[in-house]
């Protein structure tokens, strides 16, 4: 079957299957047929979103060396990059939630590390919520959870969560893949939107685990998903198999918004960028403090963009921003 073919069989029946998209995957990046796969991509993320992205802002609360060691990580212990923790307090956890609310993010995000006492984290979050709008969505980006503690990250004021079954999980990581899962599955129960993305994507990831990957991510039906490449972590052991190109994980990004069902409407990649944004990506994040693709303690000063520079890579590449909540988080708007 060619590429047209699925193109016009995506507009029909919403629908690929696990072949389809692998041969969409195996398209050399600068091809006609990936370019066709890109604009098909684009036109139905702005179909669904009436040509309006979103940008949302996720802040640390701690920067510790990680025990779950995750290859792709700067935070890994066994990087030996980030060698004691550092964490913030509930009034710098206020204010840097506070900006990027005054900054217009359609949603803030507070990260930890898997480590973060998750009692503390809902102190923090406390403080975090009482703080902001009423309408300011807030999501947790936490390690694994139980139903009882998703069902308290809810009641803390959450709208939803970030989780990721990872390429690769447990092998790149310590982390069970089912573990991953049922954490979605808990999140889900919980009544929080799951977002989620393909990733980290590398040159060593074959088109058959990235498509079944765009296939589980559809099955869940999150909040949005996408696909993000992994940023090489300078002297780890991971950086010897290389980092893919912008043009390739455009191509992903494009992939995995044709292969996902048109009930998600975000389709999100990271770190932004014109290409992304030109091959149907609708989310990008802004960043400050702690980040897992940097080895500075402030990402602001390295490689995390800023709410107004993620606004102006989506205005380059021809899309509009949203202003106020969420809505694939809220399904609104």
């Amino acid at each position: 079957m060619h590429v047209d073919d699925l193109i016009r069989k995506v507009h029909e029946t919403d629908s690929l299957t696990r072949e389809e998209l692998v041969l969409m995957l195996s398209c050399p990046p600068d091809s006609p047929e990936a370019y066709r796969i890109m604009a098909a991509a684009n036109m139905i993320s702005k179909d669904l979103t009436g040509n309006k992205a979103e940008v949302h802002a996720q802040f640390a609360l701690n920067l510790a060396p990680c025990p779950a060691n995750c290859a792709f990580c700067s935070f890994a212990k066994m990087h030996g990059i980030f060698t004691q923790e550092l964490r913030i307090t509930a009034e710098d956890a206020v204010s840097q939630a506070k900006r990027f609310e005054a900054e217009g993010a359609n949603a803030v995000f507070v990260m930890t590390t898997a480590a973060y006492p998750f009692e503390l984290f809902l102190d923090m979050s406390s403080e975090i919520r009482r703080n902001l709008d009423a309408k300011t969505l807030l999501i947790a980006n936490v390690g694994d959870q139980s139903l009882k503690n998703a069902i308290r990250l809810k009641e803390a004021g959450y709208t939803g969560v970030y989780h990721a079954l990872r390429l690769r999980e447990g092998t790149d990581t310590t982390l069970s893949p089912e573990g991953r899962r049922q954490s979605i599955r808990n999140f889900q129960e919980a009544g929080l939107g799951v977002g989620t993305c393909i990733e980290p994507v590398g040159p060593e990831h074959t088109n058959e685990e990235i498509a079944e990957l765009i296939q589980f991510t559809s099955s869940i039906t999150p909040s949005y998903s996408g696909a993000a490449r992994r940023i090489t972590i300078p002297g780890s052991e991971i950086a010897k198999r290389g980092m893919i190109s912008e043009l390739r994980m455009a191509q992903v990004v494009a992939v995995t918004r044709l292969g996902v069902t048109r009930k998600v409407l975000g389709n999100c990649t990271h770190e932004p960028c014109t290409l992304g944004a030109i091959a149907g990506a609708n989310l990008f994040w802004a960043e400050s403090g702690a980040n897992p693709r940097d080895t500075r303690e402030r990402t602001e000063e390295g490689r995390g963009e800023s709410v107004s520079s993620c606004r102006a890579l989506f205005r380059e590449s021809g899309w509009d921003v949203w202003e106020g909540p969420s809505r694939y988080y809220t399904g609104q708007g």
